[in-house]
């Protein structure tokens, strides 16, 4: 399950989006090589279905979450990323009850 260290946005312009997709979010490891990238789709558009290729997970999501998984990335570590079960996975490690931001 490789650690996220760093992202990188990217907003796809014009009416379609580009390859079906509204924004990514691209997910690197601490060596900077990319781990995963979270694409977001607008209602109406196609959603492809998540894979893992070349070590690296396409995972799609609406584009009503961007701001929650940027949130995440933003205040909360560590991140994960795996694939299992056909579906992307993204979430933080354990962290102590009440912690606080």
């Amino acid at each position: 399950m490789p650690a996220v260290a760093s992202y990188s946005v990217l907003f796809y312009g014009s009416p379609e989006g580009y390859q079906t997709n509204r924004a990514q979010i691209q997910l690197m490891d601490a060596a900077g090589k990319s781990v995963a990238w979270v694409r977001f789709n607008d209602p109406g558009m196609i959603f492809e279905n998540d894979v893992e290729e070349n070590g690296i997970i396409r995972m799609h999501l609406p584009s009503t979450m961007f701001q929650n998984v940027l949130d995440v990335l933003r205040h909360e570590k560590p991140i994960n990323v795996y694939f299992a079960q056909g579906r992307g996975f993204l979430g933080t490690g354990a962290e102590p009850v009440g912690e606080g931001e």
